[in-house]
């Protein structure tokens, strides 16, 4: 009988499931493979699974590109300097990919706020990066959880660290919902599920102080945003963490802060190819392709909920920045460490299997979904 196909890197995944006392129904490959399943998506190749990214050929590699936002693909005549390109033209990208070296192209791609990413990076930020801390609180039940975040990796966080007791609060943006909620409303209901929902025009004055009124009541804050987005909401997180006893913060991001890290744009499968994903998958099978999908997501998104619940026990306020594709790198090589041999032959199993449908796995139902602003009579009302 063949061996089942195993999600890369979900043994890994599973562990941490089961170091914070998760559901046993709730696993590894469930959360890693959970996206795909709904939405009956295949092993990827050179395309990821859901589409939205693609690995090119470079003179000096191969080169991840994500075309995630609708303004995206207008910048690509930017990108390669060459005002004649038809963005909308694949066989001119792929040409244009071909005659540059692939390292100058994410170097120019990332200052243009596009999410690209190489195999053969090198991670410039650790996982996890402490930028502030504060004073203790004594932790009261349940906490109370502020999910700014959208799309998979810190909603996935906020609703694991729900699972625990704790109370999660959705914000929204009236003007900028989280996209997931209309382009992907099966995951979005799974990962957002039992949460209550605050909407806000932070265009408002007197909304950005009723979000950090709110912040201030919390134990736990989850967001992605970049560091400009912040400060133009007049939004200190540091200064919110030194003042705020107990406040954890968690800030999730591409590929972390160091130099200027912070404001490159990074997803789920560019993040996993940054992180060395696709070199393990290359080495370890000789194809080219993504070693699951989107994996930097949900692996981010589990590691968040574990450190965010680590440091709640010890009750000392912290600001951590998350990077991406070092939690990428540092999973890879911890399941290296544990064991080289599975690794590979799980990555092996995943190269030979491209175009296959992921394997099934076993489905979790969906909770209760608020509309959004829903609950902002009672939370605005503490405010």
């Amino acid at each position: 009988m063949p061996r089942p196909l195993t999600l890369p890197l979900a043994g890994w995944a599973e562990g941490e499931l089961r170091a914070m006392g998760m559901p046993e129904a709730l696993t590894g490959a469930m959360l890693m493979g959970e996206r795909a399943a709904l939405n009956g998506f295949a092993v990827p190749g050179a395309v990821s699974a859901g589409g939205g990214c693609r690995l090119y050929a470079a003179r000096d590699g191969h080169v991840a590109l994500t075309l995630a936002r609708d303004d995206d693909r207008a910048m690509l005549p930017a990108l390669f300097q060459d005002g004649g390109l038809d963005p909308d033209d694949e066989a001119q990208i792929v040409a244009a990919f071909r005659a540059r070296d692939g390292a100058a192209l994410v170097a120019q791609g990332r200052m243009l706020g596009l999410a690209l990413a190489r195999l053969g990076e090198v991670s410039v930020s650790p996982p996890c990066q402490v930028t502030a801390e504060g004073p203790v609180k004594a932790r009261t039940v349940p906490l109370l959880v502020i999910d700014l975040s959208a799309l998979w990796a810190g909603p996935l966080a906020a609703h694991l660290i729900g699972l625990t007791g704790a109370r999660v609060v959705k914000v929204e943006s009236r003007n900028r919902p989280d996209r997931m909620r209309e382009g992907d409303p099966a995951l979005f209901a799974r990962i957002n599920q039992d949460k209550d929902n605050v909407a806000l025009d932070l265009r408002k004055g007197a909304d950005r102080e009723a979000l950090v009124a709110l912040i201030r009541q919390a134990d736990v804050v989850i967001e992605a945003a970049r560091p400009r987005a912040l400060r133009q909401l007049g939004v200190d997180a540091d200064a919110l963490v030194r003042s705020v006893p107990g406040l954890v913060w968690m800030t999730i991001t591409g590929h972390g802060a160091a130099a200027d890290a912070g404001d490159w744009i990074g997803f789920g499968d560019d993040a996993s190819v940054a992180g060395g994903l696709s070199d393990a998958l290359m080495a370890a099978s000789g194809r080219v392709g993504f070693g699951g999908d989107a994996c930097a997501d949900p692996l981010t998104g589990i590691y968040a909920a574990r450190l965010a619940l680590e440091r709640v026990r010890d009750g000392r306020a912290a600001r951590m920045i998350l990077s991406m594709s070092a939690i990428v790198a540092m999973v890879l090589d911890s399941e290296r460490r544990r064991d080289e041999k599975a690794l590979m032959t799980d990555l092996q199993a995943w190269g030979a299997a491209q175009g296959q449908a992921f394997s099934v796995t076993d489905m979790r139902p969906a909770g209760r979904v608020a509309a959004m602003g829903q609950d902002n009579d009672f939370w605005l009302a503490r405010c």
